[in-house]
């Protein structure tokens, strides 16, 4: 079975869940106000919320006759750290990259200056 992390990425891979986690953000929907945009039925929505349910991105409750999906924005601390913590090794690797660019500058601006004192 794969990881957390791995169902909520492959459930956003697609972008009619990216575009429902969008409206979610929003207000919580039913599955039929959610379906209203698409040009797809109420049932190919219910599969995608069930990708989404899947990966712990949405929940459904009941309230009265109402079904309402809610975000579970929690989740997204997961994503936001996994790609934190690439990020700032990005960051690191481009800041020994400045300075060895830097250093390399440095040693061919003094080598060019020793080359013009030597004519």
């Amino acid at each position: 079975m794969p990881d957390q992390l791995s169902q909520v990425f492959a459930a956003l891979a697609d972008p009619t869940r990216r575009d429902i986690v969008a409206r979610l953000t929003l207000a919580d929907a039913t599955v039929g106000e959610l379906a209203e945009p698409y040009d797809v039925s109420t049932q190919a929505v219910s599969k995608h919320l069930k990708v989404l349910e899947a990966a712990g991105l949405v929940s459904r409750s009941r309230e009265a006759q109402r079904r309402p999906v809610h975000l579970e924005a929690e989740v997204f601390d997961l994503m936001t750290a996994w790609i934190e913590r690439y990020r700032r090794q990005a960051e690191e690797r481009y800041a020994r990259l400045d300075a060895l660019l830097t250093e390399m500058n440095v040693e061919t601006s003094t080598d060019t200056t020793r080359d013009g004192e030597a004519s």
